[in-house]
């Protein structure tokens, strides 16, 4: 007789009240688009906890449907095949099937070609889940921000230094969402960013030439046309775009607090 763990969860009634998720403040949302069973999906694990005795919810983020939520039916199970792969940053070959908001994961398999993170990386791995979570909506797909995951795991592990790793992600988890403006143009003026200019990001507009007072981070039009063409070798950009991209997520977090942000900040002052 199977289980309580082995019935199927069938109607979105049901999959609200197993994975319940706050909309993510900044996400644009689409209108979903749900096929009955995908084969072989990359994805990668974001986040995962305990459903029932015996399973697992997973949120995950796949190439061509995006952040998605499934029950990993007896993945806890000392027998399942998926106990061992269902681990965060490695890349996956991910089967599903299911027309509701939580769908059942029928395989998943390791692809591998990716190293390890390790110590501060593996933590700038997390602080990277976080905002992937709290940003994205489910079912919006994002393969350009797919694709750059990747390749910020891969800089990571090879050694490029995680401010401008991290830095280069937030942006572009910004500009996929749809949240983030051209910095290289003044939206007041509508003329090109002067480089010895001081200027504020307006976080719905866009830059704007700074006043006397401010309670915005004031930064130099150098900084935003090096953070537009991810130009990141001087110091000064480096450091202005840290405070910037830090108020610009706060505000599209809708003041949701960040958990890795703040320990990579503790520790690393990233």
């Amino acid at each position: 007789m199977p289980s309580h763990d082995d019935e199927l969860i069938d109607n979105d009634q049901d999959a609200h009240a197993a994975a319940p998720h706050a909309a993510p403040a900044g996400a644009r949302r689409r209108a979903p688009v749900r096929e009955g069973r995908i084969n072989g999906q990359p994805g990668f694990v974001l986040h995962s906890y305990p459903y029932k005795e015996t399973s697992l919810i997973v949120d995950m983020f796949t190439r061509d449907h995006g952040r998605i939520g499934v029950v990993a039916k007896g993945a806890k199970r000392p027998t399942s095949k998926l106990r061992g792969v269902l681990q965060t940053f490695q890349p996956l070959s991910v089967s599903f099937s299911g027309k509701s908001e939580l769908r059942t994961l029928i395989d998943a398999e390791w692809v591998g070609g990716m190293l390890p993170l390790e110590k501060a990386a593996l933590l700038c791995g997390f602080y990277l889940n976080e905002l992937l979570v709290k940003l994205l909506a489910r079912d919006d797909p994002h393969p350009a921000l797919f694709n750059h995951y990747v390749s910020t795991l891969n800089e990571l592990t090879h050694g490029e230094p995680a401010p401008i790793a991290l830095r280069k992600f937030e942006r572009a988890l910004l500009k996929e969402t749809g949240v983030a403006a051209d910095l290289t143009r003044c939206t007041t003026t509508r003329a090109a960013v002067e480089p010895d200019g001081l200027y504020v990001v307006d976080p719905e507009r866009g830059a704007r030439t700074a006043a006397a007072v401010e309670s915005w981070p004031i930064v130099s039009g150098k900084t935003l046309v090096d953070m537009e063409r991810e130009h990141y070798a001087d110091p000064q950009t480096q450091a202005q775009s840290k405070q910037l991209m830090r108020f610009l997520l706060a505000y599209h977090l809708g003041g949701a607090p960040l958990n890795t942000r703040q320990i990579l900040i503790d520790l690393m002052q990233l």
